[in-house]
């Protein structure tokens, strides 16, 4: 499994085009959490991807013109709770980390 974190600009179907790269490529999307940032959006996606399917969506996720960030994650972060709603963009990071 790995994860995936990616910024965005809301704009108007780019949460969709993020989420199409996947799913046209049949793979199970066991795990999806969006959320607003203080600029822009976050969207952390938990795919069962080989080397190759990393490559072609980190390609797939740059063409498209709102995306601003790609990141991999290490899966350990999703063993951890999600902060709750009132919780700061910092406190969200650490809590990730722990």
């Amino acid at each position: 499994m790995q994860s995936f974190q990616i910024r965005y600009r809301n704009t108007q179907g780019t949460l969709m085009r993020i989420l199409n790269a996947a799913s046209r490529r049949g793979l199970d999307i066991p795990t999806v959490h969006a959320e607003a940032g203080e600029r822009d959006h976050h969207i952390m996606l938990l795919l069962d991807v080989n080397q190759k399917q990393v490559g072609q969506l980190y390609r797939e996720w740059y063409s498209i013109a709102d995306v601003i960030h790609v990141g991999a994650m290490h899966s350990a972060a999703w063993a951890s709770p999600y902060p709750v709603a009132g919780a700061t963009q910092e406190e969200a990071r650490l809590a990730a980390r722990a």
